[in-house]
């Protein structure tokens, strides 16, 4: 019998969560998706340190002999995820996804800024807008600068989106993907209820279903893919789904098993789905997302995590730029 990680690739496209590219090669995966912690983590793994200190280099001269480490290391942080996703692409044959700061989470023209220089920077090396994605924080914000973005031929990736409110701007916006995390809403619901879930009962398989068959019922072209996942039992509960980015842990324990695996997504059987058409304006988006405690709480947490990691990952680049000086 075919392995489960075999059986879901016949249905739903596999992508790798990770900034390690040894694991990326190892599991060959058609996409690749990297976030701030992913990228500070890989950042000083020994493996990779020729890449940090070939960014740290070149950031120096482009800052001039004049320039503080500071300054150099603020130029660097600047250009290493793109750096990392540039090493991934010569792996993988599809996309890769890198971050906006997600300290500009709440500021819709920092974001087009940032993620227009993220796109000239993958232009400069020949890579095509086909192959990148730029992740951006399921803000309102976020969305608005994610819609300005798509209309000039940029694929986003809203990341961070733990409620259906969110999904639907952002399908509204037409952004190309989004990655709902399944593992972060699992985690709130344990620590709120005390319970244990598992299975079709997991909260964060069944927010994603529901979005997924949402999609699918009104024909928006978002893909959904899947993230952030604790086990592989929500795994194969979202078998079927446009997407999913599971970490290297995980792809191997799927790699290893090898029962069925039924489809659970089905895009043809959401189109006769009962659902509810929902309009979301800025106000109907404020309304539910302040109803949503989960939401709410898992967006404020997931920036500052992301923010907090950028911020270790500035020191580390300062560190790093004493050393090899």
């Amino acid at each position: 019998m075919a392995t489960l990680l075999e059986q879901l690739r016949s249905m739903t496209k596999v992508v790798a969560d990770s900034g390690d590219i040894n694991s990326i090669e190892k599991f060959k995966p058609t996409d690749s998706t990297t976030n701030p912690s992913l990228i500070a983590a890989a950042a000083q793994m020994p493996a990779y340190q020729s890449i940090v200190d070939n960014v740290l280099k070149q950031a120096r001269v482009e800052a001039g002999s004049s320039a503080s480490d500071e300054d150099v290391a603020a130029l660097a942080f600047d250009t290493l995820a793109v750096a990392f996703g540039r090493q991934i692409l010569e792996i993988v044959p599809g996309r890769v996804s890198t971050e906006v700061d997600a300290r500009l989470s709440y500021n819709t023209e920092a974001t087009l800024t940032q993620a227009r220089d993220i796109i000239a920077q993958y232009d400069k090396a020949g890579i095509g807008r086909d192959r990148v994605l730029i992740k951006i924080a399921s803000t309102w914000e976020g969305i608005k600068a994610a819609e300005i973005l798509e209309r000039e031929g940029i694929h986003c990736n809203l990341t961070l989106l733990f409620g259906l409110h969110q999904a639907i701007a952002c399908a509204e916006a037409k952004v190309t993907l989004i990655s709902p995390f399944v593992g972060r809403i699992l985690d709130w619901y344990k620590k709120d209820t005390g319970k244990d879930y598992s299975g079709a009962d997991d909260p964060g398989v069944i927010s994603v279903t529901t979005i997924y068959n949402y999609y699918k019922k009104f024909g928006y072209k978002t893909q959904v893919m899947g993230a952030s996942f604790r086990n592989i039992g929500e795994i194969t509960e979202l078998a079927g789904c446009d997407l999913l980015t599971i970490a290297p842990k995980l792809l191997a324990e799927l790699e290893a098993s090898s029962a069925e695996l039924p489809k659970k997504l089905d895009a043809a059987k959401a189109a006769s789905m009962p659902i509810e058409k929902l309009t979301i304006d800025k106000a109907t988006f404020d309304k539910m997302h302040a109803a949503d405690r989960m939401a709410n709480d898992k967006l404020k947490e997931g920036i500052e995590g992301f923010s907090a990691a950028l911020e270790d990952l500035e020191k580390m680049l300062t560190k790093r730029l004493s050393e090899i000086s």
